[in-house]
């Protein structure tokens, strides 16, 4: 099985070439509806700073009151838990800097748990086909 390698769907490293993609979700402490406004506005910001500096794409981002969801494209490098760090990390400093009102309603901005799944062009069922047909060839 042969696939087209687009150069929108594929990056390419030094030794390596690769399609890495996470739904990422954390939520606000408590599930506060504290991300609404201009701290909504603000959270953009920095998260879209954040990936240009740490070099990954954010493919989307959706912000919701009391949680996030961010899809973003990475190379093999970048463990999960790490860019949930970078990401949480910086803007909870940031958010809670700027607006002083967040240090008064919660204790943490965010939760310490957040949600982690792989997600990828080709699917699980296809990938596995592929391995067990490479004994046939």
């Amino acid at each position: 099985m042969m696939y087209n390698m687009s150069m929108e769907r594929w990056k390419s490293g030094t030794n390596c070439i690769f399609n890495i993609g996470y739904h990422l979700i954390w939520c606000s402490k408590y599930r506060r509806p504290v991300l609404v406004g201009v701290v909504e506005k603000r959270l953009r910001k920095i998260m879209s700073e954040k990936a240009e500096f740490l070099g990954v794409n954010i493919a989307s981002l959706e912000i919701l009151p009391d949680h996030v969801h961010l899809f973003v494209k990475c190379k093999p490098t970048f463990a999960p838990h790490q860019l949930v760090k970078q990401f949480k990390g910086n803007s909870s400093r940031l958010l809670r800097t700027e607006f002083p009102h967040l240090k008064s309603r919660i204790p943490t901005l965010w939760t310490n748990s957040y949600y982690c799944e792989s997600v990828g062009h080709i699917s699980e069922v296809v990938i596995k086909k592929y391995i067990e047909d490479q004994k046939n060839k």
